[in-house]
């Protein structure tokens, strides 16, 4: 029997089990192999989101070093630094 807003009593909308299963994905994929699907989806929530905050805070952090890491590289310098060599003799081409 449906409910007069068109859910069922129980079951997850599906908004919210495209949250869920991202999550799932992104903590397995980015989870340097630590984890596995059926792992991550039997994770009490709490665990699940606590795991989730924790990988993204730390490539979060990796990607904020590198752009300051990227920035400070490019002001530094931005032209090939060349030898000061001035050639004793000078040439002229062949006449043909």
């Amino acid at each position: 029997m449906r409910s007069r807003l068109g859910l069922t009593f129980f079951g997850l909308t599906s908004d919210y089990r495209q949250i869920v299963f991202s999550q799932i994905h992104e903590i397995v994929f980015h989870g340097g192999g630590g984890y596995s699907w059926p792992d991550v989806y039997n994770m009490p929530i709490w665990l699940r989101n606590f795991t989730f905050n924790k990988l993204k805070a730390h490539f979060d952090n990796e990607a904020e070093a590198y752009e300051k890491s990227n920035k400070t590289s490019k002001s530094e310098s931005t032209q090939v630094a060349r030898p000061n060599i001035k050639p004793a003799y000078t040439t002229k081409g062949s006449n043909k």
